[in-house]
């Protein structure tokens, strides 16, 4: 960012000193306003809600049935107005889909939608024609019918919209749900576990309104373009969580288990506790941790999620806080990096029920990724909108991969932007940043992860054994805006050996969905 800041005063420095003072008052002035905070203006008034359980029918064949209806509605999100938002069976947000590993799902998603769109299920190991991703597009008034068996452990995913250059505009409307999926080890794993009470959903977002309660949409103005500041997207300075402002929950047990979605835009949470109390880590987003860890803060980029567990005493009151975020970037305030937001105020009762003590270990939580010695080791490298100097092709294969396969990927950052990388239809384990151990909160098993400043992310990949010649998963980063500016790519799976036969150029003929 400070190199486009320098180009652009060293084309207009020599046309005039003043059109150079414009200029830096213009930078001053962005500078100053991205600062944002809203620590000290809430009254955590509002009882925070949960979305509701979806409850699958069991249809003749043996499958759990989910119907969702996607369509836009009007939700009081700011007291006294309404604003146009966008979900699945109700205004705003998503229902939670609950599954178990072994479920055979079919879902029937019907667009009642202004627009076409896509619905993506985030995490999820599933054939790519049922992916979601920006080849199963469903068109207005359409009905998309994905299907798939539920093959992995215990985790928190989520779903959301996936269209090729609108995705950001869908999901900052409201259009995003959580996945919960349980295993044989659910029910005695030693976590809370009952939801809504002691097991909560919290899916945090950033939003910017209009005065009459409209969404803003506006990402960077033309004085912020003059200042060198990049366009990342939207960075809201209003938090909602579940699509409430201002919100505050109960908390009737000594331990409470939070599910953690940053479904964010572009903004990085910081996350703890303003009285700086510990809390433990017990899973990343593809499943349980080994044992829980121990922390005091916890970075969530835009798409990751993390669980937690937080202990209580009777009386108690926590404030759950975005503390300025470890971004790595130098110049991260026109990224949110000074920013600080309070989030959540969990206050406890004077009488708790007594929850069991948190496990040392957790059975049945995912081994390490072991990596062969001969694994296949490819690079990627994020710059501005683009992964190894291109931009999104939607008929352009860039890579391809033997099923089941286990490979590095060293995936680096060659800019001063924050990115996130994500990858579909898989697992990765982090095996380091820069050369060092990853921190404690990128441990696990993820499929999104936050990229370290200038310099080298190194993956530990496994992928599915699921396989198909003319339908990609995806790779991309997970800041909506570069993602819908052609930061993506994408690759095929194919049964061992047969890497080279595989296309490299893609049938666009809508024959990329699920019906």
């Amino acid at each position: 960012m400070a190199s486009v800041r320098r180009r652009i005063l060293l084309t207009v420095g020599g046309v005039a000193l003043v059109g150079g003072a414009g200029l830096g008052v213009n930078y001053l002035t962005a500078y100053r306003r991205y600062e944002q905070t809203n620590v000290g203006e809430l009254g955590f008034r509002n009882r925070l809600k949960f979305p509701d359980l979806l409850d699958p029918d069991t249809v003749a064949d043996g499958r759990r049935h989910y119907a969702l209806h996607l369509a836009p509605g009007r939700t009081a999100l700011l007291p006294g107005r309404k604003t146009d938002t966008w979900g699945a069976n109700g205004p705003h947000l998503a229902p939670t889909l609950r599954m178990r590993d072994g479920d055979r799902v079919a879902l029937t998603v019907t667009n009642r939608l202004p627009e076409r769109t896509t619905l993506h299920w985030h995490g999820m190991h599933l054939p790519p024609a049922m992916d979601g991703g920006p080849h199963q597009m469903i068109e207005r008034g359409d009905t998309w019918r994905p299907h798939w068996t539920v093959h992995q452990p215990a985790a928190t995913l989520w779903y959301h919209p996936h269209p090729h250059g609108t995705t950001g505009r869908h999901v900052y409307r409201g259009l995003a749900g959580m996945i919960i999926v349980d295993d044989e080890h659910s029910k005695s794993s030693g976590l809370p576990g009952s939801y809504g009470v002691d097991d909560l959903p919290v899916i945090i977002q950033d939003k910017n309104f209009h005065d009459d309660g409209a969404l803003d949409f506006t990402e960077t103005s033309l004085s912020d373009d003059l200042a060198g500041v990049d366009n990342r997207g939207v960075l809201g300075d209003t938090i909602l969580v579940n699509g409430v402002h201002d919100p505050y929950v109960p908390v009737t047990t000594e331990r409470v288990r939070l599910r953690l979605l940053n479904a964010s835009n572009a903004r990085i949470y910081q996350l703890g506790f303003t009285d700086d109390r510990p809390f433990h880590l017990v899973a990343a987003e593809n499943g349980l941790l080994q044992r829980p860890v121990e922390l005091h803060r916890l970075r969530l980029a835009p798409g990751e999620r993390a669980e937690v567990v937080v202990a209580f005493e009777p009386g108690d009151e926590a404030l759950l806080r975005s503390f300025k975020p470890e971004t790595g970037v130098s110049s991260d305030r026109f990224l949110g990096g000074d920013d600080v937001f309070d989030i959540l105020a969990l206050r406890a009762a004077n009488r708790l029920r007594t929850s069991p003590e948190l496990p040392a270990r957790f059975a049945g939580a995912p081994r390490p990724i072991e990596v062969p010695q001969d694994a296949r080791v490819r690079t990627f490298e994020f710059s501005g909108v683009a992964i190894n100097n291109k931009v999104m092709d939607m008929a352009r294969v860039d890579e391809v991969v033997p099923a089941g396969a286990t490979e590095i990927w060293e995936i680096s950052r060659a800019d001063d932007m924050i990115h996130a990388v994500h990858v579909h239809g898989c697992t990765f384990n982090v095996l380091s940043v820069d050369g060092d151990k990853p921190p404690a909160y990128m441990t696990g098993p993820k499929d999104t992860a936050y990229l370290p400043a200038l310099g080298t992310v190194r993956l530990a990949v496994r992928f599915d054994t699921l396989t198909d010649t003319e339908r990609p998963y995806m790779y991309h980063c997970h800041v909506l805006r570069h993602e819908d500016d052609g930061m993506m790519g994408q690759f095929l799976v194919v049964e061992p050996g047969t890497e080279e036969q595989a296309p490299r150029k893609l049938r666009l003929d809508g024959a990329h969905g699920a019906h």
